[in-house]
């Protein structure tokens, strides 16, 4: 199959790659192998990127916790969101929506880091929303699962949220990292 095709006035026309030349994981499944920066973003192939989170590790809720935190800390927000992903996908189901919320609040800061700040500041929002919703309050402790300061990010994330809609302008993400658990 060809990469491009001829037009009747002489241009030619991308088709994209073909399937034989997407990048495929072990399983056969397409997967961009392309070396990332710290912020998830592809790189040109031989690039020098950061190494990339491995996918599908299953981790206990405390190491998922402070893998995410060192992620974050690194200025690596992608990276962590993958780390919660793995523990959204895996961990039980009454906790899915605290991991899938904490995804979305890493990947509204990987957003704001990028320049996306609309994006950001919307993923940062659903995050909250999540998070808040689903743990905040009922105990009467601010304290959710795991030791995870739900209040605590549910303020960081809209005040994040609120500088990207009022400044409109990128930040960098390990100045701008949350603490996941209250400072003990």
């Amino acid at each position: 199959m060809p990469d491009s095709v001829a037009r009747g006035d002489n241009r030619r026309v991308s088709t994209g790659p073909r399937p034989a030349d997407r990048d495929r994981d072990t399983e056969g499944r397409a997967r961009n192998a392309r070396p990332r920066d710290g912020l998830g973003r592809p790189l040109p192939y031989g690039a020098d990127g950061v190494e990339r989170q491995p996918e599908g590790v299953v981790r206990t809720p405390d190491e998922t916790v402070a893998e995410a935190q060192a992620l974050l800390d690194a200025g690596r927000p992608f990276h962590a969101h993958e780390v919660f992903e793995d523990a959204w996908k895996s961990g039980p189901e009454e906790e899915r929506a605290l991991w899938r919320g904490l995804a979305q609040l890493a990947v509204g800061l990987t957003h704001a880091a990028r320049g996306n700040t609309t994006g950001g500041a919307r993923l940062l929002r659903r995050g909250a929303g999540a998070v808040g919703g689903e743990y905040a309050g009922g105990s009467g402790s601010d304290q959710g699962p795991y030791g995870i300061d739900i209040r605590g990010l549910v303020d960081w994330a809209r005040a994040l949220a609120d500088r990207l809609e009022r400044d409109a302008e990128p930040v960098d993400a390990a100045a701008c990292a949350p603490r996941l658990r209250a400072e003990r």
